[in-house]
């Protein structure tokens, strides 16, 4: 990382029992993140991304391991001698209060000279493009115009961190994608760090620089979105990031030395890149759109049949049983085109290097 470290997280752990057999909220989790970094903590329910996140804040106490906020460690202090503030799904604006209103209160509860707190509300709403709304009542306010305001409202009194706590899951599709450009542009003109908690996978890929993905209270891998994507260190990552195949199957050295992915139960050499595998029993992992459908000519092609085809618009997706009985999914773009392809069709696969991912089996 380029940027100074705004949060370290060494060694925590969270339990809430002392029963050695109720596995932990969080498992001795370590993680660095820096300034001005969109950070995502990616995963599905109850892996401990939302406990994480309130450690942090200071809600809940860790029980092992130790948090440090720009370089002092902050174990013992309570949430508001934190300089992280905290945006939560319920967006918990004060009805009564105008939009102007709720921003300016946490700058109040601060203790800011009442002086300053135009000037400073004044540059939340051009922040968050509210200028125009700045009088009316959160009644009166779309769900995503409240989201903005939950967001000045956090960002106005200048925390080091902003902790996000699946801030756009309440909103339809069209809105959430509308407010994660939004919140992307925010984040950078804010100059802040934000540690941004989701389940949702395509949503972690748009706004992350860096995504932790979580399991069962521990992080599995941190990366780029695409090294995510790329390069999964884990099944569990490939399966939980985007659709994936997976072939059981042994390697085998080819007449050039190369390496060669074998598939359990076909005749097939498959080329593909095997740093770090020996031959032992390995899986091929593959993306579905990385795969292309041809015509039967080469020895490395897999064989099947289709057994359904659905159509999503801008590709056609394809779940295909090959011949060893195992089903995998394959997309192609329309690009305005009708392949023709129909249930019962015998079709072939080539996987290009390039597509091909290795992993223990």
């Amino acid at each position: 990382m380029g940027h100074p470290v705004a949060i370290e997280v060494r060694n925590v752990s969270k339990r809430y029992s002392d029963d050695p057999g109720l596995a932990p909220a969080l498992d001795n989790v370590s993680v660095d993140i820096a300034d001005n970094e969109f950070f995502t903590l990616l995963g599905p329910s109850g892996c401990g991304k939302t406990t994480l996140l309130r450690t942090i804040a200071g809600f809940e106490h860790v029980s092992d391991g130790e948090i440090r906020l720009a370089g002092e460690p902050v174990n013992d202090l309570p949430p508001f001698k934190r300089r992280v503030n905290t945006v939560f799904q319920s967006y918990a604006l004060f009805p009564h209060m105008s939009v102007a209103q709720n921003i300016a209160f946490g700058l109040e509860m601060q203790g800011l000279d009442r002086k300053l707190i135009p000037q400073r509300v004044e540059e939340m709403l051009a922040l968050v493009q509210m200028q125009h709304l700045a009088k009316r009542k959160p009644a009166e306010l779309s769900g995503g115009q409240q989201q903005r305001v939950a967001l000045a409202r956090a960002l106005a009194p200048k925390p080091k961190v902003l902790l996000l706590d699946e801030p756009l899951s309440a909103l339809d599709l069209k809105l959430r994608k509308e407010m994660q450009v939004e919140l992307k542009r925010v984040q950078k003109e804010a100059g802040i760090t934000f540690i941004f908690v989701t389940h949702d996978q395509e949503e972690a890929l748009t706004l992350s620089d860096r995504i932790a993905v979580m399991s069962a209270g521990k992080i599995l891998q941190i990366g780029t979105p695409n090294e995510i994507y790329e390069r999964p260190q884990h099944q569990f990552v490939a399966q939980f990031i985007g659709d994936i195949n997976f072939l059981p199957g042994h390697l085998k050295r080819g007449q050039q030395n190369e390496k060669l992915f074998v598939p359990n139960g076909m005749p097939v050499e498959i080329p593909c890149p095997a740093q770090g595998f020996d031959g032992s029993k390995v899986q091929l992992a593959f993306r579905p759109e990385r795969s292309q459908l041809v015509e039967p000519s080469q020895p490395h092609h897999l064989r099947g049949v289709i057994e359904a085809v659905l159509y999503v618009g801008t590709a056609t997706l394809y779940q295909c049983r090959l011949n060893n009985d195992i089903k995998v999914m394959l997309r192609e773009n329309n690009e305005g085109l009708n392949h023709g392809r129909v249930v019962g069709d015998r079709v072939a696969v080539n996987l290009p290097p390039h597509a091909c991912l290795l992993m223990e089996a």
